[in-house]
């Protein structure tokens, strides 16, 4: 499955409450548009289908991801708009609280939780995206709202870009309680490669990502574990890991270790991922025969700024 990838549209937490969606809107603008200059090598994928199309095919499948929730301005309709658009998975923070979720910031030491996880909101955003097939992912969010997430959450959750917390205690990496709990969702986390998440330092090696995908194995199971590298986000990469060429040297150092088989190695490389986006579809159909309407839950009290206007309109 290596003729997958996930362009993530990321906006800085500077623009919430003020251009957040524009940005975001703006971001996947470029990403349809360089999608179609290089077809038919990339082609976009919207669905589980279009992504195994495309490997028969040989082409590069495109997929878009929101990194942030604070790109839906307090808005389940600029949810469903994203979703339109081409949108398939949601972290729902990133390095800032939104006002319905906690990010993984609120869990170093000292600091107080501004929600306790998700809020009532929240909730309706998680069960929105699982009522269009959106992915649900736990990245950058904090342990309240990654436990509050897969509570409500009905399709599998992902941890897009994230390792281990019991061998590096960084908030942004998940602990075992937690990787319990996501093999009973069935979820997976895809393990990143940032240094400072697999050492807490800004150097490690091939061994150190190695080691962060046996745990999550151990804890999880290999049905939960998967690569979500994170390159063009990160400025230090492990040794012998330098870009997606070195992954056939991961493969071998993880037969080496006598625990992996070429069937495991699959599931590893995307068949974990396209089992939960396979997932998440038939929810979603579950949802429309079920003819459950859009969750209409609005922002309480309606967040107010000098980007909003006072008057909201007849509907």
């Amino acid at each position: 499955m290596e003729e997958l990838g996930f362009w993530a549209a990321y906006v800085p937490c500077e623009s919430q409450y003020k251009d957040a969606v524009q940005l975001t809107l703006e971001q996947i603008d470029v990403i349809r548009r360089l999608t179609e200059q290089y077809h038919p090598r990339l082609t976009l994928c919207t669905s589980s289908e279009d992504i195994k199309d495309a490997y028969k095919r040989h082409q590069l499948c495109s997929l878009i991801g929101v990194e942030g929730g604070h790109s839906l301005a307090g808005s389940l309709a600029v949810l469903r708009t994203l979703y339109h658009v081409g949108v398939r998975y949601l972290t729902l923070t990133s390095t800032c609280n939104t006002p319905w979720a906690d990010c993984s910031h609120e869990d170093m030491p000292g600091k107080k939780p501004e929600h306790g996880g998700l809020t009532s909101f929240g909730k309706s955003v998680i069960k929105e995206m699982n009522r269009l097939g959106m992915i649900v992912d736990l990245s950058h969010v904090s342990v309240n709202t990654m436990r509050d997430a897969m509570e409500v959450s009905k399709a599998p959750v992902i941890f897009s870009h994230s390792s281990a917390h019991a061998l590096c205690n960084s908030t942004r990496n998940v602990p075992d309680e937690t990787l319990r709990k996501l093999a009973l969702n069935k979820g997976v986390i895809m393990v990143n490669f940032y240094p400072p998440f697999l050492t807490c330092k800004e150097v490690s090696t091939i061994a150190d990502a190695v080691a962060h995908i046996n745990h999550i194995r151990e804890v999880a199971g290999v049905d939960s574990v998967g690569l979500g590298a994170g390159y063009d986000g990160i400025n230090y990469v492990p040794q012998g890991l330098e870009d997606v060429s070195s992954y056939p040297a991961l493969f071998a150092e993880l037969i080496g270790t006598g625990k992996w088989s070429v069937d495991d190695l699959k599931k590893l490389a995307g068949l974990n991922f396209l089992r939960v986006f396979q997932e998440a579809e038939r929810i979603r159909d579950e949802f429309k025969k079920a003819n459950v309407p859009p969750y209409e839950d609005v922002m309480t009290p309606r967040m107010q700024s000098n980007c909003t206007s006072t008057k909201q309109g007849n509907f």
